[in-house]
């Protein structure tokens, strides 16, 4: 229960990117400013924490071994992931855009043969992440309904690309590590190494919106706190505790599913975004279903694999 309820506290955190882009974009605030502020802000935060333990030295060292890897992937893994999904907050609510978000899921399971020659995707993974998929498919089309169908487009095609791209750079970073770093000096390693991006994009930014306003800096510091920090170091930690139960690891990692409530309820109470309509809850709980079936087969499918090794 412990665990569960660490997780729940995560994907409160986790929610807080959702709301607080959203209220920076419609602040008048720059999605630009808003994505890369957040990765600026977490390199002096994560060089105190990783600073605190000294293993920064480790990191630097294995950026210098292999600086393309590491520019290449965690500028897909970091980069190409949260600047679309930024990007997608212009044209759509931040629950919507939660939602939506969980498509990695297929996308990951997508991606599996080409991350590992021998693996295969799993078809029963698949069929599970059609059940995500309808409820996205119900929830755009009733955005699109009272919006112009270029803002769905401008929302899906950017969250697509910020679906495979998570687990894209970040599995790809974690085959370039080997286990060779933990996960703060691996999460340090890739915001130093995307930095180049983040850099670009402020850039960008300033060329085309002027210098951020101190509401938007205050608030894309409290995300970088919020989601990159907390929300992180909370689901690592939640996970630890249940990792020899695949119950209850799958038990915590469908509590991740909860980001797109807490995102919903934040905009209602913050923001005073409308409520959705019921076909729009409708496809939040096949997203949210299909997250949970997606944990327990997992949790079926291990404890399966262990029985038939004893």
């Amino acid at each position: 229960m412990r665990a569960i309820l660490i997780g729940i506290i995560a994907a409160l955190f986790f929610s807080v990117t959702f709301i607080l882009n959203r209220s920076m974009e419609l602040a008048g605030g720059s999605w630009a400013w808003s994505a890369s502020l957040r990765f600026i802000f977490m390199l002096p935060l994560l060089l105190i924490i990783v600073g605190f333990q000294r293993n920064v030295k480790p990191v630097l060292a294995h950026i210098a071994k292999q600086p393309v890897p590491w520019i290449l992937w965690s500028t897909i893994g970091f980069g190409l992931f949260y600047a679309p999904l930024t990007f997608a907050t212009v044209y759509g609510p931040g629950w919507l855009v939660a939602a939506t978000f969980q498509l990695t899921i297929i996308a990951g399971s997508l991606l599996v043969p080409l991350l590992d020659k021998k693996g295969i995707i799993p078809l029963q993974s698949i069929l599970i992440s059609l059940i995500i998929l309808a409820g996205v498919f119900i929830m755009q089309v009733e955005h699109a309904s009272s919006t112009p169908f270029i803002s769905v487009i401008l929302i899906v095609i950017p969250l697509i690309i910020s679906a495979f791209a998570y687990p894209l750079g970040n599995r790809k970073m974690m085959q370039v590590v080997r286990g060779e770093l933990n996960t703060f000096q691996r999460l340090l390693g890739m915001t130093m190494a995307s930095l180049p991006f983040w850099i670009g994009l402020a850039i960008y930014g300033l060329v085309t919106h002027g210098l951020p306003d101190s509401s938007q800096v205050g608030q894309s510091f409290i995300v970088a706190v919020s989601s990159g920090i907390i929300a992180t170091s909370l689901f690592f930690y939640a996970t630890e505790l249940v990792q020899f139960d695949n119950h209850k690891l799958a038990g915590v990692e469908a509590t991740q599913s909860g980001g797109v409530v807490f995102a919903l309820l934040g905009e209602l109470l913050l923001l005073s975004t409308p409520l959705p309509s019921l076909m729009s809850f409708i496809g939040m709980g096949f997203v949210i279903f299909g997250m949970i079936l997606h944990s327990i087969v997992s949790a079926l499918s291990n404890r399966k694999k262990q029985i038939i090794h004893t």
